[in-house]
């Protein structure tokens, strides 16, 4: 074998299977010999896409040359061997234009703007771009088109997909049921397993070509920093990139995306919120997709990220898409609150808490707190009295003076608000009752397969509606099911699947907003009720597109339930709940973006502006304004409108 040269791109045979020679060094030893070191890349059945080293004074490599080919005479019908030959070859030759080969092909329609961002991506040198389609356009439809066309061209070998951990079980089936494009998950446990079967020295990221992870569990620099440097993936997914947008040296997502972004080829960025209103945040995200896009972070042109990103809105989009994406039905129902409830607004209004309000350091007053956890249910209205009185700050035995006496006057407020919403009986709240006439019509029984999300903030919320819902409609417990952000990533995935497969007992899901993101509740239900609104026109977009979304087959029936206190007072200060339900109705038909108009993406800085609204601080229009926030318009506006619409 001594003297014979391997050029990077010749086949050869070794060991019975034929390989692709990738690089050849040689070595002089004592003596005068001369040994090869071939590397080679798999090619015939049994070792495909698999590397390997090969030593020539081990191991006999024969070179396959093109002149050693022997011809044969092709005795088959109409050369039918040859031609399906010659056909196979076509096939595997990978594509070069930026061409959807293969992508509309897979278990979905085949709908346009789908096809968009792919061919985009593609024809870049470096496929790399941020989808930032409105909620429910399917991104996660987008993402596997694009992938399926990379692993098309064979630049989809190794593939790491980075989200959320709530939705790691919807991106997986997604994308395992739509493109046949298998990956593994991995948490911290998972990883660590790997650990444990593999050499200390390899790296963990090297044992599956294929994988899906928490953004949460690979932010932890000491342990995967130095595995994810030396691990090269030919294409990389980040969802809801907003959480690894740059917001100040300490954000540990931004650190991780800036070393992924280093490590693959193909960089695919999804988000429906790609901004906070800084043209730094958004800036950020564009250079992770490529370093010298931006001259000036702070002020950049739509031509300057355009080559980057692609966002449209249902408006933009529903000439195409009108047969699959039916024209939802929202309901407002302004139901009238009980004596009880009334007696509590009163005493509510009545109520001083300055010993406590004068600490707000910026965010809304605890009263007003107060009045958003008994809209919610008297049972969190009670739960937030009990953690306030049990505060050391309220603690009469550490205090005395007038310090002692002031303190006592508020604790026996606060215990009177307590025992006024310990006085609320559930079952016999007007707003409690529609929703339990609601549920029972969806859940009629000709209507057996019928389903419906029911909305609610607090957790305590979630519980007494079960409760009632239980014991007014006589479900068993497995036709119910809860829903929240602390629970288990797995017990998540594991209760949004079964809500939306057939023949699945639950019928009615309990939510948090910890199900108002990223997470598909649109199969088999098509009925959403907000039994408390958020105070974030954000949220409250973002809930309706759980079965408002694209791939929806029925006409989306949405009820929003708001308690209208008969205080005069206290009634007046809740307008601003109303503008919000109108409000959204002009986003999702003419700005497609609730963030054009409140100026944020942040749903709690949100609500403390509403919250202000509420205390009279700002009025309604203020705080959801009728265009776009004033310092926002210059840079979203001409970052995200349609081109048409600028002067």
């Amino acid at each position: 074998m001594s003297g014979q040269t391997f050029a990077p791109g010749a086949r050869v045979e070794a060991r019975g299977e034929t390989w692709v020679v990738q690089e050849a060094r040689t070595s002089h030893f004592q003596g005068g010999e001369e040994i090869q070191a071939v590397r080679l890349r798999g090619t015939s059945p049994l070792v495909r896409d698999r590397d390997a080293i090969f030593l020539t004074d081990l191991d006999e490599l024969r070179v396959l040359a093109p002149e050693d080919t022997q011809l044969v005479a092709d005795d088959s019908s109409s050369f039918a061997r040859t031609r399906l030959y010659l056909e196979s070859l076509l096939r595997r030759t990978p594509p070069t234009d930026a061409r959807i080969h293969t992508g509309h092909r897979a278990a979905i329609d085949d709908i346009p703007y789908q096809m968009q961002p792919a061919a985009k991506a593609l024809g870049q040198l470096r496929p790399r771009i941020l989808m930032a389609d409105a909620v429910g356009l399917g991104k996660t439809i987008e993402v596997g088109i694009l992938l399926t066309e990379l692993i098309r061209r064979g630049r989809g070998r190794r593939i790491l997909v980075v989200a959320m951990k709530s939705i790691l079980g919807h991106l997986l089936k997604e994308l395992w049921s739509r493109f046949t494009i298998p990956l593994v998950r991995l948490d911290s446990l998972g990883i660590q397993r790997v650990q444990s079967e593999i050499p200390s020295s390899m790296n963990p990221f090297h044992h599956f070509d294929r994988v899906i992870v928490s953004i949460d569990t690979l932010k932890n620099d000491v342990k995967y920093r130095q595995y994810l440097e030396q691990a090269h993936w030919d294409a990389i997914v980040i969802d809801e990139c907003q959480n690894v947008a740059f917001r100040g040296a300490g954000s540990q997502r931004a650190r991780l995306a800036e070393v992924l972004a280093r490590t693959c080829d193909a960089l695919i960025l999804t988000s429906a919120t790609p901004h906070d209103g800084r043209p730094e945040s958004f800036a950020s995200l564009v250079h992770l997709l490529e370093e010298t896009a931006l001259a000036d972070p702070e002020d950049f042109t739509r031509e300057e990220v355009e080559p980057y990103f692609l966002r449209r809105f249902k408006k933009d989009v529903v000439h195409e898409i009108k047969e699959v994406f039916p024209e939802r039905q929202l309901e407002r129902h302004r139901i009238e609150a009980s004596p009880s409830e009334d007696a509590w607004f009163t005493a509510w209004e009545e109520t001083s808490f300055l010993g406590l309000d004068g600490k707000r350091s910026g965010k809304i007053l605890f009263k007003t707190t107060l009045l958003k956890a008994f809209l919610s249910s008297p049972r969190a209205c009670i739960e937030t009295l009990e953690k306030r009185l049990a505060h050391r700050d309220l603690d009469l035995e550490q205090l005395e003076g007038d310090a002692l006496e002031r303190t006592a006057v508020l604790r026996r407020a606060l215990e009177r608000l307590r025992d006024l919403a310990a006085a609320v009986d559930l079952a016999s709240v007007p707003k409690a009752r529609t929703l339990v006439e609601r549920v029972r019509a969806i859940l009629a029984p000709g209507r057996p397969n019928s389903r419906v999300v029911v909305f609610a903030e607090r957790i305590a919320t979630l519980g007494a509606l079960r409760e009632l819902l239980q014991a007014e409609l006589q479900l068993p417990d497995e036709a119910l099911a809860t829903f929240h952000g602390s629970m288990a990533d797995t017990d998540q995935g594991g209760l949004i699947e079964a809500f939306g497969t057939e023949g699945t007992p639950i019928r009615v899901l309990l939510a948090s907003d910890a199900a108002a993101e990223g997470i598909n509740l649109h199969f088999h239900c098509h009925h959403l009720i907000h039994y408390d609104l958020p105070w974030s026109l954000i949220t409250f977009t973002q809930r309706n597109g759980r079965i408002d979304r694209y791939g929806q087959r029925e006409v989306p029936f949405i009820d929003v339930l708001l308690t209208v206190p008969g205080v005069e007072g206290v009634s007046g200060d809740l307008r601003v709940l109303d503008r919000l339900v109108e409000k959204e109705e002009q986003v999702r038909t003419n700005l497609g973006d609730a963030t054009l108009l409140v100026g944020t993406t942040d749903p709690e800085r949100e609500a403390e502006t509403i919250g202000r609204a509420v205390e009279g601080e700002v009025t309604p229009e203020q705080a959801i304004p009728d265009q776009p926030a004033a310092g926002v318009d210059d840079f979203l506006s001409t970052l995200f409108a349609d081109p048409a619409e600028e002067i």
